[in-house]
């Protein structure tokens, strides 16, 4: 018994293939497109993606000759979730990387916001909120409401937002770097923007409404 757990937690013990499993949180993904995200070669994510299937914490499905991975089940999201929530709380390591990473708790801190209190501010339409994940994971599954404005298109888009709201970003987790690095940005050109505290993967997991976009 303890060899079969095993398994499943050596699929979980490498950097690049929890790196892997954080994107296929947002939705299924075919290899070049994996690939191309965490800057390996194919015939490295291939291989990653081939232990994790191994391990049954991911399936595929084939369209013409691409083949798509996904996630076998939201229970695979979720000890990924549970991972990085016990390693911040019990190693003060990790706790200090991730702080670091998201510029939060130091010198050139973003603020953030609570998932209640964005959805309290939502609900009474206060806010702007900005998806700042690729436009596929976007269409794959967002907050209500959002618009989407993929990172790489801040400093671009970012005079169209409306001048007398609030903005909040978010992108796929609690350690997503990307709405931190946006919020950074928008402050620098004088929008006033917080992040979520966590993002797209705790929110679904939480239960809460998703929208898709077709396209």
């Amino acid at each position: 018994m303890f060899d079969s757990l095993a398994v499943v937690g050596k699929a979980f013990a490498n950097a690049k293939r929890l790196e892997l499993i954080g994107l296929l949180t947002q939705g299924e993904r075919t290899v070049d497109s994996l690939a191309t995200e965490v800057g390996a070669g194919m015939s490295t994510v291939s291989a990653h993606l081939q232990v994790l299937k191994l391990s049954s914490l991911v399936r595929t499905r084939k369209q013409g000759t691409k083949v798509y991975y996904r996630l076998a089940g939201d229970e695979v999201a979720d000890l990924y979730l549970n991972l990085q929530s016990v390693a911040t709380q019990y190693s003060a390591e990790v706790d200090l990387a991730l702080a670091a990473y998201l510029h939060v708790g130091g010198e050139g801190d973003v603020d953030e916001v609570t998932r209640e209190e964005l959805m309290e501010r939502m609900a009474a339409d206060e806010v702007t909120l900005l998806d700042v994940r690729l436009p596929e994971e976007f269409k794959a599954g967002h907050i209500p409401g959002a618009r989407s404005v993929p990172f790489a298109e801040i400093e671009e888009r970012w005079p169209e937002l409306p001048a007398d709201r609030d903005v909040v970003a978010y992108c796929r987790g609690a350690y997503c770097v990307m709405a931190s690095d946006a919020v950074a940005l928008l402050d620098s050109a004088g929008v006033g923007a917080r992040r979520l505290q966590d993002g797209m993967l705790e929110w679904r997991l939480a239960g809460l409404p998703v929208e898709t976009a077709a396209g």
